[in-house]
């Protein structure tokens, strides 16, 4: 059983570390001019979870919490290739 929490774990991680490198390689990608006919389609965001900002006043201490999820096109691509290096190895 622990094996199979460190295996999502571990899968998460990859996701998660696939998605970031995605976005960032789809900005770095903008000052690319050879690509600049594809790069608007390729960092356009698309709004999928827009929680907004709940705000929690304890008197002493004040809490915000609030979740947007907007994934681009390069980190839906870093996401798959993240796992399949996943499964791969």
């Amino acid at each position: 059983m622990r094996g199979m929490t460190r295996h999502y774990g571990t899968c998460m991680l990859f996701v998660a570390v696939g998605a970031i490198l995605g976005g960032i390689l789809g900005e770095l990608m903008r000052h690319v001019d050879a690509l600049s006919g594809l790069v608007p389609y390729l960092v356009q965001t698309y709004s999928v979870l827009n929680l907004p900002m709940v705000t929690l006043n304890l008197y002493v201490i004040q809490l915000s919490f609030g979740f947007v999820f907007e994934p681009n096109l390069m980190s839906i691509f870093g996401v798959i290739i993240a796992m399949f290096l996943f499964r791969k190895y």
